[in-house]
């Protein structure tokens, strides 16, 4: 029989998992999206045809060209590869979703952790502040931050941090407010054990399926946030390729220009699908882990 913690063990723990993974046939498929996405948005400038439409130069003997062999997306006002600018549009909204979340992830736990371990007062004044950051609609709270800042990259995703960290304090609050009446910390609190060692030795690692789950599923809520502020102008500016921006500077034109508007949805939607199934996925394995 193999040892708890044994590499054979792990190895079947892990059959299993991914076993329960692939049993869905949509989160094999949304593992196919993000995979493909991220590889177009890593090596865009060996796979687009037209990488120096990314800036302000476009082609104006193209302009507003419809969907062909030679532009397959079709080109935009002036004449820019729309194919081209999506998939570098893709490149900047995983940098956003990875940096915010960076930032949001660690703050939102650690808020979670110590209000959910220590109780008392520390438990009302940490949850309260996190709940006024609930109560205001997510995307209310980034445009009242953007209406004060120049709208940048960088003050987006600063603006998109401040409104995502509450949703990670509260998920491992109630996490920990669980696993803190479990036997193996009440044992580290008897043997002398100290704050920090309970909080990120023993009851961190036991909400990492959640983190996991919840950090899968908001790379596409983060970036489909930072489209609709960049939809009404508070995100990225022109001429950097943003999703956002391509939907709303198409829609002047619909329907004639169609694609303008209709290509940047549906990459805007793919991605956001791509990531929702596989979020959904590894919640199933890691059930299946447990």
């Amino acid at each position: 029989m193999s040892e708890p913690g044994s590499p054979v063990l792990a190895s079947r723990t892990r059959s299993k998992a991914w076993a329960a993974y692939t049993a869905d046939p949509l989160s094999v498929i949304g593992l196919v999206i993000v995979v493909a996405i991220v590889a177009l948005a890593i090596f865009a400038p060996f796979v687009t045809p037209y990488p120096d439409h990314v800036g302000p130069t476009g082609d104006f003997a193209a302009m507003n060209a419809a969907p062909s062999a030679d532009f397959w997306f079709g080109t935009d006002v002036i004449g820019r590869d729309l194919f081209t600018r999506i998939i570098y549009g893709y490149r900047l909204s995983l940098i956003m979703a990875i940096v915010v979340l960076a930032i949001a992830t660690p703050i939102g736990v650690i808020v979670g952790l110590v209000a959910g371990y220590k109780g008392g007062w520390t438990d009302y004044v940490l949850m309260r502040i996190t709940d006024v950051f609930l109560a205001v609609p997510p995307l209310v709270l980034a445009m009242a931050i953007m209406g004060f800042l120049e709208p940048t990259l960088m003050n987006g995703m600063l603006a998109i941090t401040a409104m995502w960290w509450p949703w990670y304090a509260r998920l491992i609050y109630n996490v920990t407010r669980a696993e803190a009446q479990e036997g193996y910390v009440l044992a580290a609190e008897t043997v002398g054990a100290s704050t920090a060692h309970i909080l990120f030795r023993e009851i961190l690692p036991n909400c990492w399926p959640s983190i996991l789950t919840k950090m899968t599923l908001d790379i596409g809520f983060v970036i489909l946030m930072a489209s609709s502020l960049s939809f009404l102008g508070l995100g990225v500016q022109p001429p950097t390729p943003d999703l956002g921006s391509m939907v709303a500077d198409g829609a002047k034109y619909m329907p004639d220009a169609w694609w303008l508007t209709i290509y940047p949805a549906l990459a805007i939607l793919l991605i956001v699908l791509g990531f929702n199934l596989v979020g959904d996925g590894l919640r199933e394995a890691f059930e299946a882990e447990s």
